[in-house]
C-alpha cells in the first residue's frame, strides 16, 4: 500500500491495484521526483501543499493514481489520470484522500488523442516490458498534438535496464536520474535543466 507523502493529503493511504500489470512507484522515487519538480517549477521554498499550484497534469498509465494524487496534494490542477484497468480504483483513492482528479478508463494513446486543453506536466509510467518503439510512438504523438504547453515537462519512469526514450521535437532538453532499479527520464519543451 502506498501513501501521499506531502501536501494537503499527507499520510493518506492509497489502495494499490491487484495483479501484475502495475508497478507502484516507491516512496523514495516519488520523494526524489517531487523534489525535482519543486525545483523545476521554482517552488521549493513554498509549503508542500502549494508547490504545484496551477500546474495542469496528465498522468498516463496511472495505476493507483499515486503520482496524479500526489501532484493534487501539492496544489496541481486540473489533473487527468488515465489507465486501461484501474479508473475505478483511482476514483476510490481520490475519494479516500479528498483530492480531485479526472479519471479516464482507456489506453494512453487514445487519451492523448482525445485530451482537450493543455498540460504543463505529464507522467508516463508504462509497464517496464512495454517495447521501446511503442513508448517512442506515444511520446511522438504526445508532443505532436496540442496537449503540451510551450514550457512543458514530461517525466517517463522506466527500468534502469531499459534504453532511454527517444525524445521527439519540440523536446529541447532531456536528462535522467537513476534510483536503483528505476530511472526517471525528464524531457522539457523549452526551459533550462534544473
Amino acid at each position: 500500500m502506498s501513501r501521499i507523502i506531502a501536501g494537503s493529503a499527507k499520510g493518506r493511504r492509497l489502495t494499490a491495484p491487484k495483479g501484475t500489470h502495475t508497478r507502484p512507484t516507491t516512496d523514495r522515487v516519488k520523494e526524489a521526483l517531487f523534489s525535482a519538480l519543486a525545483s523545476w517549477f521554482d517552488t521549493a521554498d513554498e509549503p508542500p501543499e502549494h508547490q504545484l499550484d496551477g500546474v495542469a497534469v496528465l498522468d498516463l498509465f496511472a495505476g493507483s493514481g499515486a503520482l496524479g494524487l500526489e501532484a493534487a496534494s501539492r496544489g496541481a490542477a486540473p489533473i487527468t489520470c488515465v489507465d486501461t484497468h484501474t479508473a475505478g480504483l483511482i476514483r476510490d483513492n481520490a475519494t479516500k484522500t479528498g483530492l480531485r482528479v479526472h479519471t479516464v478508463a482507456g489506453r494512453a494513446e487514445h487519451a492523448v488523442q482525445r485530451h482537450t486543453g493543455t498540460v504543463d506536466l505529464v507522467f508516463v509510467d508504462p509497464p517496464y516490458d512495454m517495447p521501446e518503439v511503442i513508448l517512442d510512438n506515444l511520446l511522438a504523438e504526445l508532443v505532436a498534438g496540442e496537449t503540451l504547453t510551450a514550457q512543458a515537462l514530461v517525466v517517463v519512469e522506466r527500468s534502469s535496464r531499459s534504453a532511454a526514450p527517444r525524445w521527439p521535437d519540440p523536446v529541447t532538453r532531456s536528462w535522467d536520474r537513476r534510483y536503483g532499479e528505476t530511472t526517471l527520464h525528464f524531457g522539457a519543451t523549452d526551459q533550462e535543466q534544473p
